[in-house]
């Protein structure tokens, strides 16, 4: 079996910017692409990362090579192919960078033989095709085990790590032990936040790059009410009115809502209900389970509201093997509630067969919702903060890791100091639901948030410039 998957990219016209920035935003971005394309021209850049489905990477990957296609730079896109038990190993690393123990597995000679071995697999297919004036960009723990084998090509190497802790414990330290000679070699290392580059790098070499969205893939592009409702109807996450949603898939072809999302509730979301949502991944560092706690004790009975937790299709996800068993927790957790809770409570698993169906499900979720809630007990950045404030949706977030960058407390949002607080967590919400004139005003200013400082022609730039600076750099 192959141990590389290429991942078809289809160019996405830049200049379609102009409708969301100002013009002296749209100037530079002009700027930036006649730049790039120059400096990059004849050279391939490359992403290696460990899945096309599922999660912020991918979020972020197909946009950003998207555009970097349109604007005439040879951007590509390769997939690792591992077993169960290395993503269970690298499911563990992102865990321990996170600060938490995750399965309590080890880190050992073991694993680490097996680490190897998967990747030096990995790294004899992909680097034949790469050439001395290539670019690589390889994407967190998955990858890091490959610097040293793309180095050997000549090319430029970049290892991107997504995740982080603002303060690093033991489990943390533990995980970049594992790591750290595995990337030492790159030529730039770069990290979502300040806080998440490890001491001991040479400062030369590190470069921070905040995360963006995409304003205009099907997870963000605008919707009316009535295509918001249909898209919800025709997954099942509401009442089936509507014989179709439809929606502009990612190469600009109509779509259509085919597939019917999963739920595990007592009856169907009312059509006026108060609704309340979480959309992230199955995973603990979620804290699905808390949120319900928060939900139950301190958000139903002070208002009407509903409460709808969706996640992926737990088999979709190939490097997430935590999936299927935390949603199942959070499964078991529901039937515990009291049943006048319960009845308010709705678990959605989302179909993954069509990634812009998909998209298109998310973005209808989060703009039907009244609040958005992003209870993380840790967080590399969290881009389902910035779809949510894009969408001028009110969000109640922990204040940890990348979101903290993203909200302004109580101006463009609400941020959670003590993220395992259910109280806390609680009261922002019913403050929110029982003020909507302040709830529209805090969406309103995390639209302009996300407009000024999170959308792709930023993380282009951001990206663009670290490059030009590499490659520029004498031999």
């Amino acid at each position: 079996m192959s141990q590389i998957q290429y991942v078809p990219l289809s160019p996405i016209d830049p200049h379609r910017f102009e409708s969301v920035l100002s013009a002296e935003q749209y100037a530079a971005l002009l700027h930036l692409i006649e730049d790039g394309a120059r400096e990059l021209r004849e050279r391939v850049v490359w992403n290696v990362n460990s899945t096309a489905r599922g999660g912020g990477v991918v979020e972020l990957l197909k946009p950003l090579l998207g555009y970097s296609r349109g604007a005439g730079v040879d951007a590509r896109w390769a997939v690792i192919h591992a077993d169960a038990p290395f993503f269970t190993l690298t499911k563990r690393l992102h865990n321990h960078l996170h600060g938490f123990n995750g399965d309590g597995g080890p880190l050992g000679e073991r694993e680490r033989l097996h680490y190897e071995h998967v990747l030096s697999q990995c790294s004899a297919e992909l680097a034949p095709l790469i050439r001395p004036a290539d670019v690589v960009i390889l994407h967190d723990p998955q990858t890091a085990g490959m610097v040293e084998a793309i180095r050997r090509t000549g090319a430029t190497v970049i290892w991107r790590c997504h995740v982080g802790r603002d303060h690093r414990n033991q489990y943390a330290y533990e995980a970049w032990e594992f790591l750290r000679d595995y990337v030492l070699g790159a030529d730039a290392f770069v990290f979502s936040r300040d806080a998440f580059a490890w001491p001991g790098l040479p400062a030369d070499r590190v470069a921070v790059i905040h995360p963006s969205i995409d304003a205009f893939s099907p997870k963000n592009q605008h919707q009316t009410r009535e295509q918001t409702l249909a898209i919800l109807s025709a997954s099942r996450l509401i009442p089936d009115d509507a014989t179709h949603g439809s929606f502009v898939s990612s190469d600009g072809t109509p779509g259509r809502v085919d597939r019917h999302a999963i739920m595990v509730q007592e009856r169907p979301v009312p059509e006026d209900a108060t609704v309340v949502a979480q959309i992230s991944r199955w995973d603990r560092l979620k804290d699905p389970i808390g949120l319900l706690r928060a939900f139950a004790q301190h958000v139903h009975g002070a208002t009407d509201a509903h409460l709808i937790l969706a996640g992926p299709s737990t088999v979709a996800v190939a490097d997430d093997p935590e999936g299927a068993e935390v949603l199942d927790s959070v499964v078991g957790a529901w039937h515990r509630l009291p049943a006048d809770v319960r009845a308010h409570v709705h678990l959605a698993s989302l179909p993954m067969d069509d990634v812009d169906e998909n998209a298109a499900i998310v973005n209808a979720l989060q703009r039907r919702a009244d609040v958005i809630v992003q209870k993380s007990l840790a967080e590399g950045f969290g881009l389902t903060v910035a779809e949510a404030m894009w969408k001028s949706r009110p969000v109640v977030a922990s204040a940890i890791g990348g979101i903290r960058d993203q909200i302004v407390d109580g101006e463009s949002g609400v941020l959670l100091h003590h993220p395992r607080d259910p109280a806390e967590c609680g009261a922002a919400i019913v403050r929110l639901l029982r003020d909507p004139p302040h709830a529209a005003q805090i969406g309103q200013a995390a639209h302009i948030r996300v407009r000024d400082h999170f959308l792709g022609p930023y993380h282009l730039q951001s990206y663009f410039e670290l490059i030009q600076r590499l490659v520029r750099q004498p031999a």
